[in-house]
């Protein structure tokens, strides 16, 4: 069935994302967001979809047979209020996404608080790899496909599970929306602190939706995550299988080889070997997200052979240890890292691409939880694994009290102590001259940040393409607190 629909919201990336679904489906398709906004607004005008700037009654004068709101609209958003009013059907993003796209699907869901957009990644392009026209919903940009998501014709359809609240109206997880019947699970850690006060409460969220998978289902569970193995109850009905690195139960992987180029990995299942398979991804955080997918499509029947084939010709996600470009031997890296453990874990695959290279990390503040002083500590633990560290602004610092509020300041203190040279510079075109002044052939300079950053990433880039002074005198606040 096919009609039309209007998206409040439309260019955030699950809105987005499943607005061309729509389209492909053949539903006339139209939406409205507050600040129409790249990368989103730049897919959605390649296909043509319109898109009206600010929230206005009438936008829906159209009469769409269905009205999305995504969850970055208030109680109060005038084109909630107006579908309302006119006794238009009126749903959330994941409600629309499970009843019109997973009904009639194996709904494969990874979710996790690190992890879920490269795994969900992975299985969308292994399954179309493999012959079976997944169709896929992703929070990032699969390289393979240029899009966040496909309608496909096969009997799976992937979805990155979003912990996060669906909208204002449904103040419950998306996830618990996408009726899994395959599910992985990658790592339960404190996350999004403004909606689950504590770990126990984030615990059970993820524990109500394993609980939704049905007896015939599957469970990947990452073993070597401390917060999993807390989560996932002994008495779930559903196929049970843990995966991790090295010894251990259920499906194993072990690291053959990493460089420039990637790794090569072994995989074991049940103690006996599978196969040998190359990723152009590195770190261990990667080969746990691929050793999930291993056995995902191993237990559909997919064999070795071609699981090596489409994983070695994944092409990546953008905003994951994406690189931007290398100027003058200096190569710049955006990665979407902001929780401590993502941030550390982003870094380490670094280290291990970049053998050898100089690693400066520039992390931006910028999330409800990075912004807040309850992963202080961790920040300085976690940016350690770099040799120089610059710690912007807090974004939009004034809407959190002082006393709970991240200290930029303080981390750069802290990794100074540590023996990381680090600085708190707060604009963004302090850094850029501080890093277009100070950097060096073959550095390595990691933009972490889940935002735009102020447009850095291009900014450094021209930068150091432009000659810099040779007096020795460097601009205010290099390497300096």
């Amino acid at each position: 069935m096919t009609g039309s629909v209007h998206l409040v919201g439309i260019c955030g990336t699950g809105m987005g994302s499943l607005a061309a679904l729509f389209q492909a489906a053949g539903w006339q398709v139209r939406g409205s967001d507050r600040n129409v906004y790249p990368p989103m607004s730049e897919q959605l005008a390649r296909r043509g979809i319109d898109i009206a700037q600010g929230y206005s009654p009438g936008h829906l004068d159209w009469g769409p047979d269905l009205v999305v709101v995504g969850n970055i609209a208030r109680p109060d958003n005038p084109e909630a209020l107006e579908a309302e009013h006119r006794g238009l059907s009126v749903t959330s993003m994941a409600a629309a996404l499970a009843d019109h796209f997973l009904t009639g699907h194996t709904s494969v869901v990874a979710a996790g608080t690190h992890g879920k957009t490269t795994t969900a990644a992975l299985l969308a392009w292994a399954l179309h790899a493999a012959g079976r026209d997944p169709g896929f919903l992703v929070g990032g940009v699969l390289a393979n496909f240029s899009a966040t998501s496909r309608l496909g014709g096969g009997p799976e359809f992937v979805v990155e599970g979003d912990e996060y609240h669906n909208a204002f109206f449904d103040r419950q997880p998306k996830f618990l929306r996408y009726k899994p019947e395959i599910a992985v699970l990658t790592s339960v850690e404190l996350d999004h602190i403004e909606i689950f006060p504590d770990l126990e409460s984030l615990r059970e969220m993820f524990r109500a939706f394993i609980q939704l998978l049905p007896a015939h289902g599957r469970l990947l569970a990452c073993h070597d995550d401390a917060g999993v193995r807390a989560t996932v109850p002994d008495d779930l009905p559903a196929t049970v299988t843990w995966y991790g690195l090295g010894d251990g139960p259920g499906t194993r992987s072990t690291l053959l080889e990493a460089g420039p180029d990637g790794m090569t990995f072994a995989v074991r299942r049940q103690g006996e070997r599978f196969g040998t398979f190359r990723s152009p991804l590195v770190g261990n955080h990667n080969l746990l997200n691929l050793t999930a997918v291993v056995e995902v499509l191993a237990g559909l029947g997919v064999d070795a052979a071609t699981l090596a084939d489409g994983l070695a010709d994944f092409k990546g996600i953008k905003r994951r240890q994406e690189i931007l470009g290398c100027v003058g031997g200096v190569t710049v890296v955006d990665d979407f890292a902001h929780h401590p453990t993502a941030v550390r874990e982003t870094l380490r695959g670094l280290r291990l691409r970049h053998a050898g290279a100089r690693l400066v990390a520039v992390f931006e503040p910028r999330t409800h939880s990075s912004r807040r002083a309850v992963f202080q500590d961790d920040y300085t633990a976690a940016l350690t694994t770099a040799d120089r560290v610059i710690i912007a602004a807090v974004h939009d610092a004034e809407n959190i009290p002082a006393r709970d509020r991240l200290d930029p300041k303080r981390l750069a203190a802290d990794l100074r102590r540590q023996g990381t040279a680090a600085a708190h510079i707060g604009k963004v075109p302090d850094i850029v001259r501080d890093l277009a002044a100070t950097s060096r052939r073959g550095d390595v300079i990691a933009v972490l940040s889940n935002g735009a950053f102020g447009g850095i990433h291009q900014l450094l880039l021209a930068a150091l393409r432009r000659p810099q002074p040779t007096d020795g005198q460097l601009p205010p606040g290099a390497l300096t607190p």
